[in-house]
């Protein structure tokens, strides 16, 4: 079959990926073409991805968006991959087509920038450019212009106007003979717009559309359009990226005892999981790729550094982050002590990935100090490396926490090696969401051999087995479940200085398997294949 995934973001193109959806949309289209099958992959360009690959432009379609006709180019980057299974030398390899569309308007935020800061209002750039997106997609496909596609897999809120086009705008009406499967990657995350009013809502957008309200306006600001909900409504088959976190998303968000479920949405869920159409599958992680080398501490510090003097290499300033975390480099250099354990966590620097660590908890001595203060104080002669960026808020945090503690270092940024040299440096990693979807830093860090520290919620709970592989923490409460995880870390650490007990665990981490070809045969058998009425 013909599979074409819809996504912002696509990890197979250089510059095309921020987060995990873009893991996914790298990965699945390589698993699935591996089994045969024919898979196009669709993203904005942002006016950089079809500079950056070597593509090929194919054509341009035009388009009614806002009340004017706007022309969006077509291009094309081919990649093959060997295909998998029996008589695999016999068949050609497969080849994965990932189409750019390009129009000044998806670099509304600069060139390359897939995500906005947004100054205009929540999601307000944002929705602009993936509704223009969108209404190319559709276009797209009704003039075949991707080959004839059997199933759309729509990614996120940034693909749900696709599933509203195809069953509102009567020009795309042919579009619902194609079965619509819609994946929730972060329901947090639903890109409410306004219904009119405003330049980026639905109204403007599309003006001579009709849709059922019921099944796309806002559970709380109804002269708005949810996105999310649309995708959710309006799809064949909806999937969720765990099978905890599809169980999860049923129950209402409890904000006073720290659970983070349906946010509003769960009653539309309820009903697509009592009608069979919500599924849950857990994303995948490669195998194929050999973990990174073990480094000794010189080693690491070097790449710090020279990962360090990359990120400012181009600035017009050196960010305080920055300038401490060169510090503590130079201070680790001269440190001669042994260090007990290493605690690393690579993440995006947001409320979901660091809220627990700024949560209040005893300090045993009748006050109170925030959770990383404990944790960083209890690690005596430990250390702690965190890597990542993203909310300035919680950025300033973590740069403050640095001056105060020097076995903390905060790298403010991102390199894919440096990434992967801290998954297999580090004793233990740790990954204290308030929630999460999937997960793929816990899946690498385990490839690497490290047990991980992990909140027991969505796919942190389906892949890391307390005791086993690793270790887990919940509570009824963020006060609580930042205590527990205080308590976890602490035996963690005192974990590593049992060698038997410890050996075990890194053997189950590196054994654990979580792969795309396990994945992809449930899209084939649970998604895919039932909308179509055929066998995979």
């Amino acid at each position: 079959m013909h599979i074409a995934m819809i996504a912002a973001e696509n990890g197979a193109l250089v510059g095309g990926k921020v987060g995990g959806i873009g893991d996914v949309i790298r990965d699945v289209p390589i698993a699935l073409a591996q089994l045969g099958h024919q898979v196009s992959v669709i993203t904005p360009g942002y006016q950089s991805l079809a500079k950056r690959n070597d593509s090929a432009l194919l054509g341009a379609l035009e388009v009614s968006f806002c009340g004017k006709t706007e022309t969006v180019a077509i291009f094309c980057v081919e990649k093959t991959t060997p295909v998998a299974g029996k008589g695999a030398r016999k068949k050609p390899p497969s080849i994965v087509k990932h189409y750019i569309l390009e129009h000044p308007l998806f670099a509304s935020c600069g060139e390359g920038a897939i995500y906005c800061n947004d100054q205009n209002g929540p999601f307000a750039t944002d929705a602009h450019k993936f509704a223009l997106f969108c209404i190319a997609v559709c276009q797209g496909l009704i003039e075949g212009r991707f080959d004839k596609v059997d199933v759309m897999h729509l990614h996120d809120w940034h693909a749900a106007l696709v599933a509203l086009l195809r069953r509102y705008m009567p020009a795309y009406r042919d579009l619902r003979a194609m079965p619509a499967v819609y994946t929730i990657h972060n329901l947090s995350l639903q890109g409410v717009r306004p219904l009119s009013g405003h330049h980026s809502s639905l109204h403007h957008w599309y003006p001579n559309l009709a849709p059922d309200l019921t099944l796309i306006q806002d559970p709380v600001h109804w002269d708005c359009v949810n996105l999310m909900r649309a995708g959710i409504n309006l799809s064949d088959r909806v999937h969720a990226v765990s099978p905890n976190y599809a169980t999860e998303i049923l129950i209402p968000t409890d904000h006073a005892h720290g659970f983070i479920g349906g946010e509003g949405l769960e009653r539309d869920l309820q009903s697509l999981e009592a009608d069979g159409k919500l599924l849950g599958i857990l994303n995948g992680c490669d195998y194929h790729k050999e973990p990174a080398p073990h480094r000794s501490r010189a080693q690491l510090l070097d790449l710090i550094e020279r990962s360090l003097l990359a990120w400012v290499g181009d600035r017009h300033y050196v960010p305080a982050a920055h300038f401490h975390a060169q510090l503590r480099v130079a201070q680790w250099r001269r440190r001669r002590k042994p260090v007990s354990a290493t605690l690393s966590s690579v993440g995006r620097v947001t409320g979901q990935k660091a809220r627990l660590l700024m949560e209040l908890v005893s300090d045993g001595q009748g006050g109170e100090v925030c959770a990383l203060d404990k944790l960083l104080a209890d690690l005596g002669d430990g250390v702690f490396i965190m890597l990542g960026s993203g909310d300035e808020f919680y950025e300033h945090f973590f740069t403050a926490a640095m001056t105060r503690h020097d076995n903390f270092l905060f790298l403010q940024g991102f390199s894919e090696d440096l990434a992967d040299a801290l998954y297999a440096a580090g004793d233990l990693f740790l990954m204290p969401s308030s929630f999460e979807p999937c997960g793929i830093s816990q899946m690498l860090a385990m490839r690497a051999g490290t047990p991980c520290i992990v909140h027991e919620v969505g796919g942190l709970k389906d892949t890391v087995e307390n005791g086993v592989n690793g270790f887990s923490f919940r509570g009824d409460t963020p006060r609580e479940q930042a205590q527990n995880m205080l308590d976890t870390v602490s035996l963690a650490c005192a974990s590593t200085a049992k060698p038997a007990i410890w050996l075990n665990l890194r053997r189950n981490a590196s054994s654990a398997r979580f792969s795309w070809e396990e994945a992809v045969l449930q899209y084939l058998d649970l998604l895919y294949s039932p909308l179509l009425g055929t066998e995979s």
